[in-house]
């Protein structure tokens, strides 16, 4: 895998959760690519920061992911 390709699913991963997310009215500010592993060369795609969020969002995550 290139570094393009790896920036590539990096890139779509973290569009389609925040969508993911928006379509259960979550929305997490500092979701976006981990700058550090972004501007690193390797072969691995760069990391997704999810960053922090309040009781409120956290609860609301998991009730999304649990069904509820």
């Amino acid at each position: 895998m290139s570094d393009h390709d790896g920036d590539r699913v990096a890139i779509t991963a973290l569009t389609e959760l925040r969508a993911a997310l928006a379509a259960h009215g979550i929305a997490l500010p500092s979701l976006d690519l981990h700058l550090p592993s972004y501007a690193a060369s390797g072969t691995r795609p760069p990391l997704i920061s999810l960053g922090n969020c309040n009781p409120a969002t956290a609860q609301r995550i998991a009730d999304a992911l649990a069904g509820r």
